[in-house]
């Protein structure tokens, strides 16, 4: 697999692709048409600024250390929304509690351990993977488990009646739906290799190492997010059973 060629073919591609994606989004009424191009509109701009910003911040250990922690506010912030229906403050602390929560234990393991140097170039990939997955998951389990407070109300009342705490009677309602957060993550684990090759595999592998070397690093990524969004999952279902996240009135 080759690198594309940057130039005007591949922008006209990226135009006709996010076109077709608007205009069947929009044709089906899955969704709004403008959605499709304001997120392939940001993507383009926020990769063309990271290029940019990238090779200043991998010069030193607390500029990487800061852009971390930049990568997750934003992911705090946008899980939040996701979840609230809203960009609070205090819903994006909560969200950002759970995220650190997985991808902070996770990340310090395979520093320390040395299995990924401790060097910035290793270390902020890694942390970008953790991050986003991390985000994902709380962002899918924190919906779904307020989806389902909402519509099986009945049953939450009637675990009250029998004697449950609040926050008992909610994880009996939300469990089964908090584990489906887990699912991209657990089939895209099963699959790799066989349905996918992953970015991790095919980057480590365009950067010359080995095939084998690529496998054990996309490996690494695919164990570390499994991991961290477990715990991710864990902390946003108490954290919505117990009232702390919720959505806006």
């Amino acid at each position: 697999m080759a690198t594309p060629v940057v130039g005007v073919p591949l922008a006209v591609v990226l135009l006709a692709l996010t076109a077709v994606a608007a205009l069947l989004v929009r044709a089906g009424g899955i969704g709004a048409a403008r959605e499709v191009a304001v997120a392939a509109g940001r993507a383009a701009g926020q990769l063309a600024a990271v290029s940019l910003l990238i090779a200043a911040v991998l010069r030193s250990a607390g500029a990487t250390a800061a852009f971390v922690a930049l990568m997750l506010v934003i992911a705090a912030v946008t899980a939040a929304g996701r979840i609230a229906g809203r960009r609070s403050a205090r819903a994006a602390g909560w969200s950002g509690l759970a995220i650190a929560a997985g991808v902070g234990p996770v990340l310090a393991l395979v520093v320390l351990s040395g299995v990924v140097p401790a060097r910035p170039v290793a270390v902020l990939p890694i942390a970008g993977i953790l991050i986003g997955g991390a985000m994902t998951a709380t962002a899918l389990t924190g919906r779904r488990t307020l989806d389902e407070l909402r519509t099986q109300h009945g049953e939450y009342e009637a675990a009250l009646a029998l004697g449950l705490v609040p926050r008992d009677a909610a994880l009996e309602v939300c469990r089964p739906v908090a584990a489906l957060a887990l699912v991209p993550a657990l089939d895209q684990t099963r699959t790799v290799g066989l349905v996918t090759l992953p970015g991790a595999f095919v980057g480590v592998l365009l950067g010359g190492a080995s095939p084998v070397e690529a496998g054990a690093t996309q490996l690494l990524v695919l164990v570390g997010l499994l991991a961290a969004e477990a715990v991710c999952v864990l902390a946003t279902l108490e954290l919505v059973a117990t009232g702390r996240l919720h959505e806006a009135e």
